[in-house]
């Protein structure tokens, strides 16, 4: 890491990390789905388990043809939990489903959500059942393309271990911390999102794997003894 990268972390953190994490792994193209409704969906399946699990759950919903918002509500709530039955709490999770269509039938359509204000929409969408601020944010940045960061485990372990942020704020307070540093840029905050999970999954594990990190020379966690004694810092990128 050269001494400008150094500099940029100091003075703009957020920024920055986002910068070096898009060197490093390129970009993500996240979030996986065909339409704007497969994408919220697939933000309440995701809730507590693995991504391939929903993959499972959202193919068996394309192949009994239930991944429309008319169709999943004619469905009985105990048949629709079966057809998602790989992402697991499948009973909570379908009832969560219902919720969201029940709400999107309550507005008229998509289109209709479309027109509201960004604030007036997640206010919305934070009173369905099941519907936390992360789930909501995964939502309005993926599936109504709404400049509101996500923020979720892998955020806080990141930017902790960075000395960037403390880990136990509230979730909105790292929200418009992160909202205010990249601006109202959905790209950006969609693909800064998918970098931070990448980075997590892949380096930033609970058990870290610093070397060769990108990241490594910035990273509090990696400059305390029993970290550094173990992992030899990685050349410079």
């Amino acid at each position: 890491m050269t001494g400008g990268c150094r500099d940029a972390l100091a003075a703009k953190p957020l920024r920055a990390v986002y910068d070096l994490l898009l060197r490093c792994y390129g970009t993500q193209g996240w979030w996986p789905g065909e339409t704007p409704f497969e994408v919220m969906v697939g933000a309440i399946l995701t809730q507590n388990t693995s991504w391939s699990n929903v993959e499972q759950a959202i193919a068996n919903l394309k192949q009994t043809g239930l991944l429309q918002p008319d169709a999943m509500l004619r469905c009985p709530v105990a048949a629709l939990a079966r057809v998602i039955r790989p992402a697991g709490y499948f009973n909570v999770k379908a009832s969560r489903l219902r919720n969201l269509c029940l709400f999107l039938d309550a507005h008229g359509s998509l289109e209709a959500l479309s027109a509201l204000p960004d604030r007036e929409l997640r206010d919305l969408l934070l009173a369905v059942g099941g519907i936390g601020p992360e789930t909501a944010d995964d939502i309005l940045l993926y599936g109504l393309q709404r400049p509101f960061f996500v923020i979720d485990a892998y955020t806080r372990r990141v930017f902790s271990r960075l000395g960037v942020i403390q880990g136990d704020e509230t979730y909105e307070r790292l929200r418009r911390r992160f909202e205010k540093a990249l601006g109202p840029d959905v790209r950006v905050m969609q693909e800064y999102h998918a970098l931070i999970v990448r980075h997590a999954k892949h380096r930033c594990r609970k058990q870290p794997v610093c070397a060769g990190c990108c990241l490594y020379q910035a990273c509090d966690l990696a400059k305390e003894p029993v970290v550094a004694a173990s992992r030899s810092a990685p050349p410079s990128p």
